[in-house]
């Protein structure tokens, strides 16, 4: 790969997760040698951007007629229910496609992936959790563990999320708006399908069951079997204090591995310590996505087909 490259992208929604991809992908194409051109489409260009955003960006548009044909990326980081009409905008003008997660909102899992994606389109859904340190060990070990069991859970509470903003406001609080944990903790759901697979048989129970003043469901609970072990989920909303891990049940004992904590924890009582900055996950992202995006490979290791299996999955609608 020439190490002057220059490299073009389009990114369709500058948000918080759309800010860090622009800014992660400008820092690792300072690290490679490689210009970056990088585009926006948007709404409105009166809207203020995030402090530094404007400087890394070549030209920002309103209608695509008047941007380039076409990008070695496109990133759609627009709110998860405008994904749909933005990959029809961007069709055709992408060599490979960032799409973050979920692909599309819970009322849309009955679209059909052709109509929005050319049959040979090389594209990743965002799988961030996938990337970080402990997940990386853990994977690591998993071809040797032959576990019978898995039990999940992500636990939080959900008025500490955003410190400072009232949470019954946020989009978290509302079912209309796409909110409830069994969504917004979809990627519990995304790695285990990446460690085992998607399950043959699938149990979903869900609901509001706490004192928050919220519409949307605060807890969701799920078995899944599989061929060789079942796995247990819990997802919530209303846990004082943040436990997100993954407990592995096995011949020689339990392996843990704390997303919190950064570690991963052995059956005989060892401590391995993964701690890094929670960007650190998102820049090896984005040094996946780079190399998928210019290299040859066609398909990603989260393809599009699979993560709206991994959304239906999340619905219980497996």
């Amino acid at each position: 790969m020439d190490p002057k490259r220059q490299i073009t992208a389009l990114f369709v929604g500058l948000g918080s997760i759309g800010t860090r991809h622009l800014k992660n992908l400008h820092n690792l194409c300072t690290d490679r040698g490689w210009t970056l051109q990088a585009d926006a489409l948007r709404s409105d260009l009166h809207r203020p951007l995030r402090d530094g955003v404007a400087d890394l960006l070549h030209a920002q548009y309103t209608d695509l007629a008047n941007a380039p044909a076409q990008y070695d990326m496109v990133f759609i980081t627009n709110p998860t229910s405008l994904h749909a009409e933005a990959l029809q905008q961007v069709r055709g003008r992408g060599k490979a496609l960032f799409i973050e997660k979920p692909i599309f909102s819970a009322e849309q899992t009955g679209l059909d992936l052709a109509g929005y994606l050319p049959a040979d389109q090389k594209a990743y859904v965002a799988a961030p959790m996938r990337w970080c340190g402990v997940m990386l060990a853990l994977k690591d070990l998993l071809p040797t563990l032959h576990p019978y069991c898995a039990r999940v859970i992500c636990s939080s509470y959900l008025p500490d999320w955003r410190p400072g903003v009232d949470y019954r406001t946020v989009y978290s609080a509302h079912k209309a708006l796409g909110g409830g944990v069994t969504i917004d903790l979809i990627h519990e759901w995304d790695y285990l399908v990446d460690l085992f697979g998607v399950p043959q048989k699938l149990y979903n129970f869900k609901g509001t069951y706490s004192d928050l003043e919220i519409d949307s469901d605060d807890l969701s609970v799920y078995i899944a079997q599989y061929p060789t072990l079942l796995a247990e989920v819990h997802l919530d909303y209303f846990g004082r204090g943040y436990r997100r891990s993954i407990e592995l049940f096995c011949r020689d004992g339990s392996y843990l591995a704390d997303f919190g904590a950064g570690t991963l924890t052995l059956p005989d009582g060892t401590v391995q310590h993964y701690e890094e900055d929670v960007n650190r996950r998102y820049e090896r992202e984005i040094e996946y996505f780079a190399d998928y995006a210019l290299g040859d490979a066609q398909q990603s290791c989260n393809p599009p087909a699979l993560a709206l299996d991994v959304l239906k999955l999340t619905l219980g609608e497996h």
